[in-house]
């Protein structure tokens, strides 16, 4: 491909699409922020919106052209509301309302966007998120695969509550919410249609009530959505924007047996793939164990782990079992092309 076209790479949530971002998005838009608020230039989850003196808006908007449709543990529809629910929810913001863009091939079965648009509706169910606008559009057969679906979400927040994804400090402690790498692994076994047996799915899930949870603790620094680009390109973006480096502990980071066994078929690092729902968070070290046991008590949050701590350094290592390390380093690009 050449330099000056786009690549799948360009959308895969790593390196080569933050350059893109950075190079020819950012420096063509003018106005970046309104009020003051979180702007398009800090690329969080989400951008914040104050009002007034007591509230702030948290927007933002995601893009869905997910392959195969229909997958283990979920289809667009789930994703595409989970996701965006995720992106509002890791901002500190209580979620309340997305709306639903939807572009279809001409000829998709109407079945299929029923099952998709129930699906979508169950999701935002589970936490009390509304779905007040959309827009429908039809292509042309030989112009569209399949079906695209634009969430956009908004939260409310009380006014300086935003959590950012750039706020990590020193002697934080890490903590995931559950096991690495389902999503992507569970999507491209299924793609490839491995011969084995296998409970392996997709992770797609709200997240706000877990949040909420740890937020009603306090203590949380830091949190981030680790979809495109995986849990690796999460930690990296954190650490990097807050100026801190972090050691992890890889015996403490949840990964199921099936997910190994798939990575280790496809030579694909659980750590780059995206997740659908699990959140990153920073927090104090002195309120750590506390949000744990409040996460694993959620739906989704049972095999929440504490994985690691926040020091001073410019790099994210992992300690490995037999007592070395390795620098854990944002991946170019999410090695799983169209996973959400």
């Amino acid at each position: 491909m050449s330099d000056d076209k786009i690549s799948m790479n360009h959308g895969a949530g790593g390196e080569v699409m933050a350059n893109l971002i950075a190079s020819t998005i950012l420096d063509n838009i003018t106005k970046k922020s309104v009020n003051g608020g979180i702007s398009l230039d800090a690329l969080d989850d989400g951008a914040s919106i104050p009002l007034g003196d007591d509230y702030e808006i948290v927007f933002t908007t995601d893009g869905h052209t997910i392959d195969p449709l229909f997958f283990p543990g979920g289809d667009i529809g789930r994703i595409s509301a989970a996701g965006t629910i995720n992106d509002v929810s890791v901002m500190g913001a209580r979620p309340l309302a997305i709306s639903n863009a939807i572009i279809m091939q001409e000829g998709f079965p109407i079945e299929d966007l029923d099952r998709i648009i129930k699906s979508l509706n169950e999701a935002c169910q589970e936490v009390d998120v509304a779905v007040i606008t959309g827009d429908t559009k039809v292509m042309p057969q030989d112009k569209l695969d399949g079906i695209v679906m634009v969430t956009t979400g908004i939260g409310i927040a009380k006014k300086g509550e935003v959590i950012r994804d750039s706020t990590l400090e020193v002697g934080d402690k890490i903590i995931i919410t559950g096991s690495l790498g389902d999503h992507g692994m569970s999507l491209m076994s299924f793609r490839e249609g491995f011969g084995f047996e296998t409970d392996l799915k997709s992770d797609v899930a709200p997240m706000w009530n877990i949040i909420k949870k740890a937020l009603e603790i306090g203590g949380v620094t830091a949190m981030k959505d680790p979809t495109r680009g995986g849990f690796a390109n999460a930690i990296n973006e954190m650490a990097s924007k807050s100026g801190v480096g972090v050691v992890l502990e890889q015996d403490a980071i949840p990964i199921k047996e099936e997910v190994h066994a798939v990575s280790e078929m496809l030579g694909i690092d659980p750590f780059e793939v995206a997740n659908e729902g699990k959140v990153v968070m920073g927090v104090k070290a002195d309120k750590a164990e506390e949000i744990l046991e409040a996460i694993r008590s959620e739906k989704y949050g049972e095999n929440a782990a504490i994985i690691g701590e926040v020091v001073e350094g410019d790099y994210v290592v992992v300690n490995t079992p037999i007592g070395g390390e390795r620098i854990l380093e944002a991946p170019i690009a999410d090695p799983v092309p169209r996973v959400c």
